[in-house]
């Protein structure tokens, strides 16, 4: 058969769909300057296909231009076709960025955090996802005959993660049914969001290659074990050297990151709106599922929205390269770019404000009464999307880090999928994430 290859222009968007117009691979170094044409009202597109009440119509033109260092070319050396993506920017046609990209919305928030900060960021996505094909596996968490089960697609995943560029690290058989997680090593400032975006795409066409499919919905079953992802970050001063650590500090936190997790923190319920923004999302965000229900920071707490990780050095240098901290109320529902683009912003404004380090956590938050919360300085998460949406365009603080028009569209965006799930019961709203993430 005759063939032009072709090489897919990607953005990650609203939804957090990898979505794009693909182009022939002759033509990348046009591409690479004048992009692929893209149009406003793509943004209003909802994970489940439809197009929320949009601002744009019909009108406008923008560009899509693809960042070469993104370059993925996957060869399954299966017989089948060679993968070949790349994600990009979306700008008009001058050249400025789109108040809409999310990866665009990302690098500001990073520089404000390198202004305000004097840091930059290094992060990791930690993603947990589930098979749709096999059996419940009972019995099989965490255990050798559960990863063995499914070692073929492991291993032929860590080959694929490596060619498109990332640096594998753990694969894993989780606690849920069919559940598995897949982690790779960290990456500066907005590259750690291209290899989370990265990542799920390659976990996906692995799947498909040996006839399996998979998902990264944030919950399958109300009664079951949900899917987060876990973003863990650490900062670099101006000379490379670690910056999150010190021995000095609360838990280990240095100044510039005692006030920035203070900030993450503070404006935790407001933000989490971009970081678990799908109906379901709220369903996983309960006390007592090892996921995040209040705005607490622990130390080696997994049910805090925020933790403090082990290190298993002893000297302070090496404690120094090693101490990250993991923001946990996130999940695969949300684009990578406007997750982190979140935190970071909420981090910056802790860091701008001087916020003093906060108190760590050793106890079970929830059987405080709301009062007791409020005394200790600590909230209730949202336990829908609609709350957190109205506490999101509420806070002005927060919709204030964003481009004006960029909290209007955001939430006719999100009413736009609830909408679509409005005469649907529980399983049937899990049911339809399962499907489309």
């Amino acid at each position: 058969m005759i063939k032009t290859p072709m090489i897919f222009a990607a953005t990650s968007d609203l939804a957090g769909k990898v979505r794009g117009k693909a182009f022939p691979a002759s033509d990348l170094e046009k591409r690479l300057k004048r992009g692929v044409g893209w149009t406003p009202t793509n943004v209003m597109i909802t994970c489940f296909d439809a197009i929320a009440d949009s601002p744009f119509g019909a009108l406008g033109d923008l560009l899509l231009i693809p960042d070469e260092y993104t370059n993925v070319v996957l060869d399954f050396q299966d017989g089948g076709a060679v993968e070949q993506f790349m994600l990009g920017d979306i700008t008009d046609l001058d050249g400025r960025p789109w108040d809409f990209c999310s990866r665009s919305l990302l690098k500001a928030a990073l520089d404000r955090l390198k202004s305000a900060g004097g840091v930059s960021l290094m992060s990791a996505f930690e993603h947990e996802f589930q098979f749709k094909t096999g059996g419940e596996q009972p019995g099989e968490a965490y255990t050798l005959s559960g990863f063995a089960e499914r070692r073929p697609f492991g291993e032929a995943l860590m080959a694929a993660l490596d060619q498109a560029g990332l640096v594998p690290d753990t694969f894993m058989k989780e606690y849920g049914a069919n559940q598995y997680e897949v982690t790779n090593g960290p990456a500066q400032d907005h590259r750690s969001a291209d290899q989370a975006t990265v990542l799920r795409e390659v976990t996906r066409m692995t799947a498909k290659r040996l006839d399996e499919q998979v998902t990264f919905t944030p919950i399958r079953d109300p009664d079951g074990v949900g899917n987060g992802v876990h973003i863990h970050i650490s900062f670099l001063d101006e000379n490379g050297a670690p910056a999150t650590y010190d021995e000095s500090g609360v838990a280990g936190m240095s100044k510039v990151t005692g006030s920035f997790i203070a900030g993450v923190l503070k404006y935790l319920e407001s933000i989490i709106a971009l970081t678990a923004p799908s109906d379901v999302s709220y369903l996983r965000l309960t006390p007592h599922r090892w996921s995040a229900a209040y705005n607490n920071l622990g130390f080696r707490d997994r049910e805090a929205s925020v933790r403090i990780c082990p290190v298993t050095a002893t000297d302070p240098s090496s404690i120094a390269r090693q101490y990250n901290f993991e923001y946990r109320a996130a999940d695969a529902a949300a684009s990578p770019y406007l997750a982190l683009a979140a935190i970071v912003h909420a981090g910056a404004q802790g860091i701008e404000d001087g916020l003093p380090a906060p108190n760590v956590t050793e106890e079970d938050l929830s059987v405080l009464s709301a009062n007791e919360l409020s005394v200790r300085g600590y909230v209730r998460l949202p336990e829908t999307l609609e709350e957190a949406l109205r506490r999101f365009e509420e806070n002005k603080t927060v919709c204030g880090w964003f481009p004006a028009a960029f909290p209007a569209v955001y939430t006719a965006h999100k009413r736009g999928e609830i909408a679509f799930l409005k005469d649907k019961d529980t399983s049937a709203r899990c049911a339809a994430y399962e499907r489309v993430y």
